[in-house]
């Protein structure tokens, strides 16, 4: 797997340049090849520079070179959030006007499901009987997932009897990200392990709640993802998700274990407050959309192409 993502990125930086010649070329996810000027680069986060010791080492150095380096050198650069934005501005120096920021969109597949969905996921994915709290990611080190285990540990022997934490994400890819270790795991949680694309909305309707505690998010899909199945979120306070989330969910710093468990609590014993997230998480959902997103990058690819 190292030697394709070794390969894919020669790739990237010998054969790719010239088959784009003169054109202008957009790189969609953070890197591209140094020797293309005329090149629009959208970065979604910054990790390699603001935490490296969350990354393979290998991955990191690769990344901490080149990911500057190609914002430097590329005509615009866009990223996901205001918040990743000032990132690239603080770790490179760039001039504020040569970056912009096009949100993340909700796939319309997103939207409240049928009963009779909900259990037919529950049933193949073998999900207990009773309510859940969801949580979706990848266990990797940001994601956070030591952190809510230990915060549902704290707070389950005071939880309804029927309530279970459901995990869906499988171990992040190791070339990429450091292992990391759940410890022991606390009582009615379910692992789900890889969950199919589209068993995702009914997953998410089916939930009470839906918790995403990660320490750093270039953006945060999950939780639109959530609020457009109308499902209540809870989520972290800092990076992108004051304003992916607004008012719309209840935000906790994830570093806050005491903080995580009391919020659960709430959220699980607080009937109108779920209601009320229910219907703004819904309402700002709607404000992110991919066919805005797409208008937006053709804007500034043509403006690129016409300089």
């Amino acid at each position: 797997m190292l030697r394709g993502g070794i390969c894919g990125h020669a790739w990237e930086q010998t054969v790719l340049p010239y088959l784009v010649g003169k054109d202008v070329l957009w790189s969609p996810t953070n890197t591209g090849p140094l020797s293309v000027a005329r090149q629009v680069v959208t970065v979604h986060d910054v990790v390699p520079l603001d935490h490296p010791e969350w990354l393979n080492p290998s991955f990191a150095r690769l990344h901490r070179w080149l990911v500057p380096r190609i914002i430097r050198r590329a005509a615009h650069v866009i990223t996901v959030s205001e918040f990743t934005r000032q990132r690239v501005l603080a770790n490179t120096g760039i001039a504020p006007e040569k970056v912009s920021v096009v949100h993340n969109g909700v796939d319309p597949v997103f939207i409240a499901r049928s009963r009779e969905e909900v259990e037919r996921v529950r049933r193949n994915l073998a999900i207990p009987e009773g309510r859940y709290v969801l949580a979706v990611s990848c266990i990797e080190p940001r994601k956070n997932l030591v952190g809510l285990l230990k915060a549902w540990q704290e707070v389950v022997e005071a939880l309804p009897e029927d309530l279970w934490l459901v995990i869906a994400g499988t171990a992040g890819r190791s070339v990429v990200y450091k292992e990391v270790s759940l410890g022991a795991v606390p009582k009615r949680v379910r692992f789900l392990g890889h969950v199919p694309d589209d068993s995702l909305p009914a997953l998410y309707s089916g939930a009470l709640a839906f918790a995403y505690v990660s320490k750093y998010e270039g953006f945060g899909l999950p939780v639109l993802e959530a609020m457009a199945c109308q499902t209540p979120v809870l989520t972290g306070d800092s990076s992108a998700f004051p304003e992916v989330v607004g008012g719309a969910g209840i935000m906790v710093s994830p570093f806050d274990v005491g903080g995580i468990a009391a919020k659960i609590r709430e959220l699980v014993e607080d009937s109108e407050l779920r209601a009320s997230l229910i219907q703004k998480g819904l309402e700002r959902s709607k404000q992110f959309s991919w066919q805005a997103a797409s208008e937006r990058t053709l804007r500034i690819l043509s403006e690129v192409a016409a300089a």
